[in-house]
């Protein structure tokens, strides 16, 4: 297969939307052909997400052709589903470097494109995002339109409906579209309900159901029947009752795969008033059948070859963290019976699946719900039981008042298991996990721990689980190092260190996974290493001991420097009498874009050649 223009004749001639516009309605459903194949042909020869950009080829045509992008508001909620979107905006040439270092951005990124208007890669912004634009909109008075897209599993978060319930309230000309791809509908009712919305959202009707209500609105009573019935007429055959309550004039379901549908709606939405819902039915994977069979599978994926039945397998390797945790949940469970895990939607991502099917009286996964997930969790600790949250480290951000206010200052016995700590590599800065251990340290009754290998994680994870306090166990994403983990459980002494090696003069304390960099320098230069473990009790007993032995602490951490665990350091020698000097590594105060986490080790200098050339530069000492 592959990427010659010549064999996309109709995505050739829309290489933006302006000629995208220039199309006939007709060449259409032949363009979203032939997107949906340079997309298929593109991501498998790359890597990347599919799945969803898939489900979503004859919408985002649609919307292009419709709406005067980008000076009309386009907003994507997450951006999965928006390599459509990036395709038709100029960058079809650039699709095979996607989320690669240098390459483009995974998610839409303003940076990169003027279509893409709001940055994105958390889920559930869209409809906030998209209401402020709303009421700029409005104040400019240039007849700018604004569109979300949100997936059905981001309406789960409550800050959909939090911007739902104030954009019903304030009622300003947007347009929400929810991609539902969760739910089929079969040819009867699906074209039932494609002509039923063109229908509703077409002049004739409008004109009607405005006209009557000026007509009636002098005589109350009447005018109160007729607002009745049209609510009961539209609730037999639309069930969008919620939106309508929150304000919103509901359409659909209607077939998100008939372009020219979805064209045609879209246009009688553009003159209708006010907020608006337009509910679109696709099928996430759609046009690839192995897709359409196991989207959760194909939502992400490596190099494939389209004509084989399946992915390809993946070569042996180190099992990741994540599977050393679901392993430990699994055993751990077995032992106690009160123990509760909760997730919000990461089921698959954290290695919860064996669990999940084992113990699925224990395991709860309340969807995309941060805040919900961990003030949950604190209820359940508050009356006994054993709780262990499960999320990555960027969306912990996104519960961070409950964090301090429902569990620490509660002291809850909740265990954070915090996977996708530090560089996460092709997700970009809104998925690199720098910050988790800032935005923990500061927090009183927080236990911190960073393991360097898996038996370390494991028994990090036994430890935090019996500690009867808020605790939380950080750990990076991919493969671990191939440290066989311990199957007999045994809990860390809080607090205290192990050291690795000893050497002279410059002494390295490593915290996390970053322990074979600093074995590799630390061999160079006869340096001493100690693994740190606990960010929060810091071992402060080793420091003293190093500070009268050494003339150089280098603190290295897969995490932001600012607030960091090395900043644990420099407080704790301020605080002393010590003399010695510290290079603090770590995250520079900058977002972190995408590439390999080995690119981004390189890049950064957290490397063994760059660790060295740190240590080097430091004149004061004699290497």
């Amino acid at each position: 297969m592959t990427l010659d223009i010549a064999h996309y004749p109709t995505l050739a001639l829309a290489d933006t939307p302006d000629k995208l516009k220039e199309l006939p309605k007709e060449k259409l459903q032949q363009l979203a052909t032939e997107l949906r194949q340079y997309l298929l042909t593109s991501v498998s020869q790359s890597s990347g997400h599919f799945a969803s950009g898939l489900g979503t080829v004859e919408l985002t045509v649609a919307l292009h052709y419709v709406y005067n992008t980008p000076f009309d508001r386009l907003i994507w909620d997450v951006g999965h589903q928006a390599y459509p979107h990036k395709i038709l905006t100029g960058r079809r040439e650039r699709m095979q470097s996607i989320r690669k270092k240098g390459g483009l951005h995974p998610f839409p990124w303003p940076k990169e494109s003027e279509y893409d208007t709001f940055a994105v890669g958390h889920s559930s912004t869209s409809i906030s995002a998209a209401l402020g634009m709303a009421v700029a909109a409005e104040k400019e008075a240039l007849g700018r339109k604004v569109v979300a897209v949100i997936g059905d599993g981001a309406m789960t978060a409550g800050m959909a409906f939090e911007a739902l319930n104030h954009g019903g309230d304030i009622s300003k000309d947007m347009l929400v579209i929810l991609n539902d791809n969760e739910m089929s509908i079969s040819e009867n009712v699906g074209a039932l309900n494609s002509h039923l919305a063109r229908l509703l959202t077409g002049n004739f009707f409008n004109s009607i159901r405005d006209g009557g209500k000026k007509l009636l609105s002098t005589v109350p009573p009447i005018k109160e029947f007729a607002s009745r019935a049209e609510e009961h007429i539209k609730g037999m055959v639309v069930p969008g009752t919620i939106f309508e309550e929150l304000g919103f004039k509901y359409i659909g379901p209607i077939d998100g795969h008939d372009v020219n549908g979805v064209v045609e709606t879209l246009r009688n939405m553009r003159n209708i008033k006010g907020p608006q819902i337009l509910h679109v039915v696709t099928k996430k994977g759609k046009g690839y059948e192995l897709a359409e069979q196991d989207p959760i599978k194909f939502h992400a994926v490596p190099k494939f070859d389209p004509k084989e039945q399946g992915l390809p397998k993946a070569p042996p390797s180190d099992p990741s963290f994540s599977a050393i945790f679901g392993d430990w949940l699994c055993d751990m469970a077995a032992r106690d019976p009160k123990l509760m895990a909760v997730t919000p939607a990461m089921r698959e991502g954290s290695g919860m699946v064996k669990f999940s099917q084992k113990f699925p009286e224990q395991y709860f996964d309340v969807a995309i719900a941060e805040q919900h997930a961990v003030t949950f969790a604190a209820g359940l600790a508050k009356e006994g039981l054993h709780t262990v949250v499960a999320i990555y480290s960027t969306f912990l951000q996104r519960a961070y008042d409950q964090l301090i206010h429902d569990v620490a200052i509660q002291e809850l016995p909740v265990l954070f298991a915090i996977d996708r700590a530090g560089l996460v590599g092709a997700d970009g800065p809104t998925h690199q996990g720098a910050f988790d251990i800032p935005f923990l340290r500061c927090i009183p009754n927080m236990v911190i721990m960073a393991p360097a290998d898996e038996n370390e994680c494991r028994q990090m994870l036994y430890t935090g689980h019996l500690l009867n306090k808020p605790a939380a166990v950080r750990y990076p994403r991919g493969s671990a190092t191939g440290v066989n983990p311990e199957a007999e459980m045994s809990t860390l002494e809080l607090g205290k260190s192990r050291s690795i090696r000893q050497g002279k003069k410059v002494a390295i304390l490593n915290f996390g996974v970053l322990l074979p960099y600093a074995l590799q320098a630390a061999e160079q230069i006869d340096a001493t290493v100690i693994d740190m473990r606990f960010v929060k009790p810091l071992d402060t007993e080793i420091i003293d001991k190093l500070a009268g032995e050494h003339e150089l602490f280098v603190s290295i951490e897969d995490g932001a420097i600012m607030g960091g665990a090395g900043s644990a350091v420099a407080e704790y020698l301020v605080s002393s009498t010590h003399t010695c000097k510290l290079i603090q590594l770590g995250l520079p105060d900058e977002f972190i874009m995408q590439g390999t986490q080995q690119e981004m080790y390189a890049e950064l200098g957290l490397d063994a050649a760059g660790i060295l050339a740190k240590i080097n530069s430091f004149a004061r000492v004699a290497i």
